[in-house]
């Protein structure tokens, strides 16, 4: 077994202990390392699933259904856009088509760079100012095409 291994099996392994016995654990476990590496391993599944008393499916499923978790590495900086209905109502779908053209890519996707991910979430709680987006964890009211622009620029420049 290589380092890397070693490494994902010790840090999925303290995810799993600092759970274990907990009533709906496998949420906490996924974030804890998905917080540590910034993605969930494929390599991981069946581990967790055995500390667990899983499936494989059932831990499949649960990353599925939730798009926060990635199985693969993520961009430096992830842009998740509102598409709520409010956002909608105020443009959201048209801010959706200029950052994927802007940056090239589509939801789910990283720039070839590996500097952003772009990702839809479902509500940022910032319905008064819509379209909203959040970059990391900084929440971005009113986005238009040159605001998400301006955005994006000063993230390059800073990389």
């Amino acid at each position: 077994m290589n380092a890397s291994a070693v490494s994902l099996g010790e840090i999925v392994e303290a995810a799993v202990e600092s759970h274990r016995g907990k009533v709906g654990a496998l949420l906490p476990v996924l974030h804890a390392i998905q917080d540590k590496l910034g993605h969930i391993p494929r390599d991981s599944v069946p581990f967790i699933a055995r500390a667990m008393n899983l499936s494989r499916a059932e831990i499949h499923g649960v990353m599925n259904f939730y798009h926060d978790f990635r199985s693969e590495p993520g961009g430096e900086h992830t842009i998740q856009v509102c598409r709520a209905e409010a956002c909608q109502a105020m443009g959201s779908r048209e801010l959706e088509l200029h950052a994927r053209d802007r940056l090239g890519i589509d939801f789910g996707e990283t720039t070839p760079d590996g500097l952003i991910s772009l990702e839809p979430v479902y509500c940022l709680g910032n319905c008064a100012c819509s379209p909203s987006i959040r970059i990391n964890d900084d929440i971005h009211a009113r986005v238009s095409a040159e605001s998400f622009d301006e955005l994006i620029s000063r993230l390059e420049a800073e990389d």
